[in-house]
This record gives structure tokens, C-alpha cells and sequence, in this order.
């Protein structure tokens, strides 16, 4: 039992607990070239989440130094140095504060918005999300406190992944979307604390020396403060862990179903769709030529009901006749009523149109013919209504009448074709003017 207990200890290859805690608190502190790793870190980080590339957000994590100050305030709980404590959460928070404030800048400056796969997977954690820090969080605790440091940190750091989700909550406030914003830093606050708790009872494990000799009083507070921060973390992704879990049962069921009622049957499927939240389920088919009767739809509900993960799935057939035909024909009704009221909207404006160009034309052949009853000279006659330009940039409604004559009319007679025309175009600005022969 001794040799088996040996497999697992940690005590073996132990780095000194002095030097360990003094590599530890160098590691807190966010200022100088630590800020800027940080900075830099972010903008990479926030460019492979934009433009969905895994390799480049790898990168990002691996430069990282976020890590420190939550080991920090891990070893410092462990070792019940509360000023240590303070000062890991002042630089985490401090840190926190610059990447947010960092891929907010860039998400809003950066021209591409749309939401990459790589940005959703950080907006719904889960239990699984808890697992992977805890767990993560021991291999780089347990290779923080070896004298050979070895390779897991690297690893690490890629697994419990610090910087996408603060990056992705970034992205939730340049863009609006607050249950980006909200779903993501849930993550980030997952990855903190389950990997400072992992860190906490590695350095009790390991029998850390505590600062200076505290109470029982204060050793349960801290307890206390862990148990809150473990159950306000568990419960929501516990729940969120469940609904996925709910969702991916019912996907897999909805395609069994399908497969076992329908494809076996030589049903052929054009269409299915499903949607899946907490509260409705729906499954929405449609079949090339099969129709199915009332009572086949109502065994076909009542097979879905006897199903552990599709029971209370709304079943909706669209069949090959009168519902595709229904759907047809209001599609079709409502097209028409939109080129009805196209239609309408432009007879309108052909009107309007139309009585603004009857301002303009006039039946030349029909006033030749009343005009030659009272000036019989006249051989031709061409009327137009336009506007006329002055060297003032004025504009005035003019008429002009270009006539032609065997002989120049006498003045009189000139000036009653004036305003005979005058009255008989219902105008005042008859302007006569004889064509050269």
C-alpha cells in the first residue's frame, strides 16, 4: 500500500517552498514589461477570434502571463497571507481591466464584426468548462512547485484558456451584445477561481507553512469564502452543462426518429428543420409525396411522447397538398398585393407625369386650322410651353409661337394674333416669332 501511495505523491522532485513562494509573488506583479506581454497578448488573441483562427489564439495563450496573479492569491489563501491575497486579486483586477478595455478598442475599430465559431464557443460555459480549469489548474500548480518545471505550463495555459473569454467579452461590448459579454466573462471568472481552489489545495497538500499562526475562526472564514465562490460557480454551469446535454439528447433522437418513421419507411424527406430551448421543443418535416392522414399524424405524436428526450416536441408535417398549397397560394396573394401597390404607386405617378407633360403639348395641327380661319396667311404654326433663363440666373414660364407667313403680319394684326393666342391658351406670356423663309 506504501509503494502505491508512493505513485502519488507530490513531495518527490519538490522544489524549496521558500524559493517556490518567492518565484510565485514575482510572477504577481502586472507592471512594466508584464503589461505589455499582456497588451500585446490581447490585441493576438482578439485578431484569431476575429479572423477564427485556432493557431493564433494558441499563441496568444501561450504569451500570456495572466496566469500569476490567480496562482497568487491561490498560494496566498493556502498560506492565509491575506496582504498577498489583496495584492494578487489588485493586479488581477488591474489586469483584467487593461485586456477588456483592449479588445473593446479593437472589436470596435476592427471592420469585421460577424461572430466566428471561435467566439461562440466562449459564450456558454459550462461544467465541463469547471472541470477543465480545476484540473488544469492542478497540473500547473503541481509543475509550479517541481525544481524541473518540465512542460505542462505551456499546456496549461492552452487549456484553461484566460484569454479568448476576456477577449470575447470584449467583443460583447464594442458590438452591443451583452449575453456575449455576460456568457463569456462567466468563463473567464470559471477559469479564475477554479484554478486558484486547485491551487489552494495543492499548497495544503503539500503543507505550505502558514504566514503567521491563524486562528480557527479565520481558517473556517476562508473555507467559507471557498465553499460560496465553488456553489455560485457550480450551479449556474451545472444547469447550462444540463441544457446541453438536453439539446444534443434531443438532436440525436429527432434524427432516430426520422430515420426508424420515416427514411426506413422509402419516405422521402425535402425538409427538417428543429429548434431546441428549455421551454419548447419543435420538429417541422416535409416529404416529397407522401401525405399523411389525421390519424398518422396523431400516432406519430404519441410515439414522439413515449420518447424520454422528445416528449412535448411540437410535430409539425407540412404535407405535399393543401398545406404546401395553402402556403403557396399566400405567398402568391401576398406577392400580388405588393405589385398591386407598386402598380397603384406608379399609375400614380404616370398621372402626375402625364398632366405635367399636357402643360407642355399642344395640338399644333388642330390651332393651324383655327388660326388660318382668322389669319389666313399664315401657312404653319408650332407652339411649345418651356422655361426661359435671363442673365439675372431668373426663370420664367414662357410660350413660344413660331409661325410662318406669305407676308409679315402688320403690327395690329400681329399684336391680336397675340392675344388671341393669349386667351386661347389660357396663358399671358404668348412670345410670337416668325420663321425666315
Amino acid at each position: 500500500m506504501e509503494k502505491f501511495s508512493g505513485l502519488f505523491s507530490l513531495h518527490e522532485g519538490e522544489d524549496d517552498k521558500n524559493k517556490t513562494l518567492e518565484s510565485v509573488k514575482k510572477n504577481i506583479d502586472f507592471k512594466g514589461a508584464n503589461m505589455w506581454i499582456l497588451a500585446c497578448a490581447i490585441i493576438v488573441a482578439s485578431i484569431g477570434l476575429n479572423v477564427n483562427s485556432t493557431a493564433v489564439i494558441i499563441g496568444a495563450m501561450l504569451i500570456s502571463p495572466l496566469m500569476g496573479p490567480i496562482v497568487g492569491a491561490g498560494f496566498a489563501l493556502g498560506i492565509y497571507d491575506f496582504s498577498l491575497l489583496k495584492k494578487s486579486l489588485r493586479n488581477l483586477l488591474n489586469a483584467t481591466l487593461v485586456s477588456l478595455v483592449f479588445s473593446t478598442v479593437y472589436f470596435y475599430l476592427s471592420p469585421f464584426k460577424e461572430v466566428q465559431s471561435e467566439l461562440l464557443a466562449r459564450t456558454s460555459p459550462n461544467i465541463y468548462d469547471i472541470l477543465i480549469a480545476f484540473f488544469g489548474g492542478l497540473v500547473g500548480v503541481i509543475a509550479v512547485t517541481r525544481t524541473e518545471k518540465g512542460n505542462p505550463i505551456p499546456g496549461v495555459a492552452i487549456a484553461t484558456a484566460l484569454m479568448p473569454p476576456l477577449c470575447t467579452a470584449g467583443y460583447g461590448i464594442a458590438t452591443g451584445q451583452w449575453t456575449f459579454f455576460l456568457g463569456a466573462f462567466y468563463l473567464y471568472c470559471i477559469n479564475c477561481v477554479f484554478i486558484g481552489i486547485s491551487t489552494f489545495l495543492i499548497v495544503k497538500y503539500l503543507k505550505y507553512p502558514a504566514k503567521e499562526e491563524v486562528d480557527k475562526q479565520q481558517q473556517k472564514k476562508v473555507k467559507v469564502f471557498i465553499s460560496i465562490l465553488i456553489t455560485v460557480m457550480i450551479i449556474p454551469s451545472g444547469y447550462l452543462a444540463y441544457t446541453l446535454y438536453e439539446k444534443q439528447q434531443f438532436i440525436k433522437n429527432t434524427d432516430l426518429f426520422a430515420e426508424q418513421e420515416f427514411t426506413a419507411k422509402g419516405y422521402t424527406m425535402v425538409y427538417k428543420k428543429t429548434g431546441y430551448t428549455p421551454k419548447r421543443k419543435v420538429m417541422e418535416l416535409a416529404f416529397l409525396s407522401k401525405r399523411f392522414s389525421d390519424s398518422e399524424i396523431i400516432f406519430l405524436k404519441k410515439k414522439i411522447s413515449e420518447n424520454k428526450y422528445l416528449k412535448g416536441t411540437d410535430l409539425i408535417i407540412r404535407q405535399d397538398s393543401t398545406d404546401r398549397f395553402n402556403a403557396l397560394k399566400g405567398d402568391i396573394l401576398s406577392q400580388i398585393k405588393s405589385s398591386e401597390n407598386e402598380l397603384n404607386a406608379k399609375d400614380l405617378k404616370i398621372i402626375e407625369l402625364q398632366k405635367e407633360l399636357a402643360r407642355y403639348q399642344f395640338n399644333n395641327a388642330a390651332f393651324l386650322k383655327e388660326t388660318r380661319i382668322l389669319f389666313p396667311g399664315i401657312n404653319s404654326l408650332s407652339i411649345a410651353s418651356q422655361k426661359a433663363a435671363f442673365k439675372n440666373d431668373s426663370l420664367a414660364d414662357m410660350t413660344a409661337v413660331a409661325y410662318d407667313a406669305e407676308k409679315p403680319l402688320p403690327a395690329a394684326d400681329k399684336e391680336k394674333f397675340r392675344k388671341w393666342l393669349n386667351e386661347r391658351l389660357a396663358v399671358k406670356n404668348v412670345v410670337l416669332y416668325r420663321q425666315d423663309r
